[in-house]
């Protein structure tokens, strides 16, 4: 695993944990229930502002990280196509000759 990776892992475990750690508090107090959904939905609204530009860097990096898995996997299916190909062509010239010569 990559270093940016695992920064990217941490970074949505933490927000996870906080988000989690934020709702469990709200749904163990002793308050109504309008009172109590008021309450996530300020404290979602609030993590969501404040959090804004690491989730944003996060998407980035993730959408990047995506890209690039992407390009490589692409690389390698056109490599492994193209052996393929190139096996199929030798097996026919080999056959062609095979058929083809007279001793």
């Amino acid at each position: 695993m990559s270093k940016e990776d695992s920064s990217i892992s941490f970074g949505v475990g933490l927000l996870v944990g906080v988000v989690g750690g934020v709702i469990a508090a709200v749904l163990f107090a002793p308050k109504s229930g309008e009172e109590t959904r008021k309450d996530v939905e300020n404290a979602i609204t609030d993590i969501a502002q404040k959090y804004t530009p690491e989730i944003k860097e996060a998407k980035k990096q993730a959408l990047t990280s995506i890209d690039v898995m992407r390009y490589r996997l692409e690389q390698q299916y056109n490599k492994i196509s193209e052996s393929i190909k190139a096996k199929q062509i030798a097996k026919a010239k080999e056959k062609e000759t095979n058929e083809y010569d007279v001793n």
